[in-house]
Order: structure tokens, then C-alpha cells, then sequence
């Protein structure tokens, strides 16, 4: 033992063995450190020596800057006991991002490892308050329990963990009822959820932290849904630079009742491919089995992952990182995938590729217990703008370029997108839900606070297409819908000349958010982690995407979807 005090090693310590060390390239390798930067250790009465790294290092020792250390060390980087004004400090949540790099490293290094001991990490007490914290933020209705977030805050959140991870350690831990309701999807029709209690989503989110970096070592490039670092507008940037590049025919596919198809014992099996841990994969297997409540019926589905679960995005991703392996392998000469979640595109050169790209899908989605929607699966040319179609809230189709057309008489079409009719009507439904003609009595800038943040998150999505003639369409209805709240106010003192001062720019001094002019267009789209990202020439972003703006306009000259600006 090297010094005269040593601490224990915590969970989050790299072995001595090396195996689990960061997968980050170092500035300088401790092997080529020089010998002036050695670090001092004393070992008792011995005078200290210098040398090239330290196990623990003992109180009196010197460092490579030249000073003493007064305690021994914690393991727990540079900072020592310096940290931020946060009472509960960032340290359990550095240990958290530490065990997940360790992870993602070792399942990067070794494809067929399997991993044993993940159980005794998601009890870790860092992990539950870090699941904790993540629960929270997404908030949530309660479950069948009917314990809210706000009930475990008032009741105590570290007796909750504590509590929690005693249950948890002693293997007493069982999955409740998930509480089952319905939203209305897009298509006028019901999308059951199941809603977890607090309890359990604390539970699948601390699972989730520990089993999402070795999937994610796994998961290809094409895969784009519920995943680290990874949006829905990074996919749709990917078909339209693969547009550019001649792929003019897109095979749309989405996979029918996806998410309550899922057989569980093949589900399991792709879990058990990576994870060893019997505790983990029974307690997956009870997620899986949970009862679920409905009209105070409790059922037992044979089938399926609960839609509303914490965990039920990453096992999506597991089934389907089967297709995306078998496409990568078999498929990749006939197009490009772009996925997320259950819904997806092929990419393809030509019709006939687009045709056998359907058929292998239908092979491969049939070996899984799965199978693509007749009504929603079908094959678009996008050539001279005559098809488009649907993805991700948007609409895509090409249109051509006006002012090539009107100086040099050159069709060069270009793949534009924007927000699709469900994405339009149902943005002014919301807008119409909170302008009801009951509240014109009330002050017009609490009504317009409530519509800012409907307006700003709508914008902030769609903002990276072409949407400028759909934004002043919104921002025109917005402004009747207050206009109409105002004349409803005056009743039969309105008078004539005061309805035109009801204008945009004097709602906009109350407040209100305004679409127009928020166009702003992505660069590149770089997956690599955001400590990782150098402003090489490849990241910059594409002068060829600004050109084309420049050049054809936001909206193209020619060619447009009829019906898009009707309010």
C-alpha cells in the first residue's frame, strides 16, 4: 500500500485492471509524462520519490503542480472539495455519466459481451436520484395509485429513494397495474396509454440509465427516435441531403400496432443477447406482464409494451435494431433507411428498388411477429414534384426552382418540407381551445400568454423547413381569433375605425409571439458526442444549403400543395 492513509473504492472507480477506462483520447498519455511532472508520495519515514502514478495518494503528497495534498484522496477527479452551490452538488451525477461512458466503452470494445451486475448498479442510491430527477422533469399524471409528484415532494423525495432502493436491494420489488388512457391520434382515432405509477417510472428510469449506453453501442446510424443526442429534425435533414444525392423514391412504411404487437419472449431474448443479469431481465419480464387497468378491469396482456412507459422507447429500439442490422447487411445496395421509432422511409434510386425494398421489410418485420400497415405503407416518386409525402409532422415534396426557371429556363427541383394539414389543423384547434368566446371579458394578455408557448414550441419544430407561407398563415389566425375576442368585448360600443386598430402590431406590443421571420435552416447535423465535435470543414455549416435559399427561394416558384394556406 502506497501512502499512509487509503480510501475505499466506490462504485464509480475504475478498476486497477484498465478495462473500463474512459474511451476519450487523452491529451497526453500518463505513460509519456514527463518526469518533472512526477507526483510525490510519502510512504512513512522514507524520503518521498518522485514517480509516474499513484495509486491513492496520501496526505503530505505532491502533485504535478507542485502542491501538497492535505487529505487523502476521494477518487473523485480534480476539483477535490470544491464544487458548485447546490447543496446536493453535481457529484452523484458525474458518477452517473461516468458509469454510463464505462458501459457504452466496454460494449463498444466487445459486440458479444454479455453483462452481468447491472441490478446491484440501478440500486445504486446516485442512480435512483438521478431517475429521480428525470421523472420529474418529464412530469406525468399520477398511476393507479394515484400518488403524484408533487405527493412523494411533500411526503419526503430521499425517505421516498431510500425506501425505494431498501425494496429494490431486498429483491421485494414488484411492478403495479398501469392505469390506461386514451389520447386522439392525428387520424381522428384513439391511442391507448398506459400511465406507470411514480414508483415504477423512478424504477424503469433507473433501468433505463444503466441499459441505454450498451444498446446504444449497438444501435445503427439510420436510427434516429428516442435516442441520446439524436431529433426527428436530424432525420429530416438525412432525407433531404439523400434527395440531393438522386434518391427519388421513398418507400413510406409504418408498422402496424407496433407497440402492442412486441412478443415478449422474443423481446426478451434480444435483451438476453446483452444482458446476463437475471434480476434485470426478470424485472423487464415484469414490466412486460403488468396488469393494466381499464373502466376497473384489470388484464394481462400476452403482447406489447405499455406506450407511456419510461422503458418502452428503448425496447422499441432493441426489436427494431434487428431490421436496421439485416438492412445494413442485406439491403443497403437497394436504399437508405431513416428511421424513428415504429415509423420509417427507404430511400431508393429507382422504383424497382423501392418495390423489393418492401418485400424484404415484409420478410424481416414477419420473422419479428410484426407487419407493415396496408392503409399507411405505400411507394412515392418524388420526381418533378407530383408525389410527396407525410413524415415526422411534415410534408415533403419537390418543388422547383422559380428564378432558375424565369433567367435561365433550367427545372431543377429540390426537396422542400413544412408542416403537414394534421400538423396545421391541429395547431389552430389548440389556438381555437384557448381563444373560446367566453373570455373576451378577460385581459387579452393573460389570453396570448397561454398562446405563446403553443406558438413558440409549434415554430420551434417546424422552423428548420420551408414553412414561411404556413407561419403567416398561423400568425394571420391567430390574430382574427383575438380580434374576434376584442369585437366580442366592445359588443355595441364598437364603433367605427376601432376593429382596424386591432391590427398585428398592436397585439404584438401586448406580447404575442409572432412565427413570421423565425425561419432559421440547420447546418450540419454531426452525431458525435457534443465534447467530441471539432469545427473540422465536414461540420461547418453547408454553404450549398444557403446558396440554394438564395437562389429558389423559401417556397420554390412553382408547384404548391393546394389548401396550405386556407384558414
Amino acid at each position: 500500500m502506497q501512502g499512509v492513509e487509503r480510501n475505499t473504492r466506490d462504485p464509480s472507480a475504475r478498476p486497477v485492471s484498465g478495462q473500463a477506462s474512459s474511451y476519450k483520447p487523452k491529451a497526453k498519455s500518463s505513460r509519456v509524462q514527463r518526469k518533472s511532472e512526477g507526483i510525490v508520495v510519502p510512504d512513512g519515514e522514507a524520503q518521498a520519490e518522485p514517480t509516474k502514478a499513484v495509486r491513492h495518494n496520501a496526505a503530505g503528497g505532491k502533485g504535478p503542480c507542485g502542491g501538497h495534498a492535505e487529505q487523502a484522496g476521494k477518487r473523485k477527479g480534480m476539483a477535490g472539495e470544491t464544487g458548485p452551490n447546490d447543496p446536493r452538488g453535481d457529484e452523484p451525477r458525474d458518477n452517473v455519466r461516468q458509469l454510463q461512458r464505462q458501459l457504452w466503452a466496454a460494449a463498444k470494445r466487445a459486440p458479444g459481451r454479455r453483462f452481468h451486475a447491472l441490478y446491484d448498479q440501478m440500486c445504486r442510491d446516485d442512480i435512483l436520484r438521478e431517475a429521480w430527477r428525470c421523472v420529474r422533469r418529464n412530469r406525468g399524471a399520477a398511476g393507479i395509485d394515484r400518488v403524484s409528484i408533487q405527493s412523494v415532494e411533500q411526503y419526503g423525495v430521499e425517505e421516498f429513494l431510500q425506501e425505494l432502493g431498501a425494496v429494490l436491494r431486498a429483491g421485494e420489488y414488484g411492478a403495479q397495474v398501469v392505469r390506461r388512457v386514451y389520447i386522439p391520434k392525428a387520424d381522428g382515432r384513439m391511442r391507448p396509454l398506459g400511465i406507470p405509477t411514480v414508483r415504477d417510472r423512478v424504477v424503469q428510469m433507473a433501468a433505463k440509465l444503466v441499459l441505454e449506453p450498451i444498446f446504444e453501442a449497438d444501435f445503427g446510424p439510420c436510427s434516429y427516435g428516442f435516442r441520446p443526442r439524436r431529433s426527428a429534425t436530424m432525420a429530416l435533414e438525412r432525407i433531404r441531403q439523400l434527395s440531393r444525392e438522386g434518391a427519388d423514391h421513398v418507400l413510406d412504411a409504418d408498422i402496424e400496432d407496433y407497440f402492442g404487437s412486441i412478443e415478449h419472449d422474443k423481446l426478451l431474448t434480444l435483451v438476453s443477447q446483452r444482458v446476463s443479469d437475471r434480476r434485470m431481465l426478470k424485472l423487464v419480464r415484469l414490466w412486460l406482464e403488468a396488469g393494466v387497468m381499464e373502466d376497473a378491469v384489470v388484464s394481462h396482456p400476452v403482447a406489447g409494451t405499455p406506450q407511456g412507459g419510461v422503458i418502452s422507447p428503448l425496447l422499441s429500439n432493441i426489436v427494431l435494431h434487428v431490421l436496421d442490422r439485416v438492412w445494413a447487411k442485406h439491403g443497403a445496395h437497394l436504399g437508405e433507411m431513416v428511421r424513428y421509432a415504429d415509423d420509417f422511409v427507404v430511400m431508393c434510386r429507382s422504383a424497382r428498388a423501392c418495390e423489393d425494398a418492401q418485400g424484404r421489410i415484409e420478410h424481416v418485420l414477419g420473422r419479428l411477429g410484426l407487419r407493415l400497415h396496408p392503409q399507411k405503407t405505400r411507394r412515392v416518386a418524388l420526381k418533378d414534384g407530383l408525389e410527396g409525402f407525410d413524415f415526422l409532422g411534415c410534408h415533403l415534396r419537390k418543388r422547383m426552382s422559380g428564378r432558375l426557371w424565369e433567367q435561365q429556363k433550367l427545372k431543377r427541383y429540390y426537396l422542400h418540407r413544412w408542416p403537414s394539414r394534421r400538423a396545421m389543423n391541429r395547431v389552430r384547434e389548440r389556438v381555437r381551445e384557448l381563444t373560446p368566446r367566453g373570455r373576451c371579458h378577460q385581459d387579452v394578455r393573460g389570453v396570448i400568454a397561454e398562446i405563446n408557448p403553443v406558438l413558440r414550441g409549434w415554430g420551434q419544430y417546424y422552423r428548420t423547413g420551408n414553412a414561411a407561407n404556413q407561419f403567416i398563415a398561423v400568425d394571420d389566425y391567430v390574430i382574427r381569433r383575438l380580434k374576434k375576442l376584442r369585437r366580442a368585448r366592445a359588443g355595441r360600443n364598437l364603433h367605427a375605425g376601432l376593429a382596424q386598430r386591432w391590427g398585428r402590431e398592436y397585439f404584438e406590443k401586448l406580447g404575442l409571439y409572432r412565427l413570421r421571420g423565425t425561419i432559421r435552416y440547420p447546418g450540419a447535423t454531426p452525431s458525435r458526442p457534443r465534447e467530441d465535435r471539432v469545427m473540422l470543414r465536414a461540420d461547418r455549416p453547408p454553404v450549398s444549403r444557403v446558396r440554394e435559399i438564395r437562389t429558389h427561394g423559401l417556397n420554390g416558384g412553382v408547384g404548391s400543395e393546394p389548401g396550405l394556406r386556407a384558414v
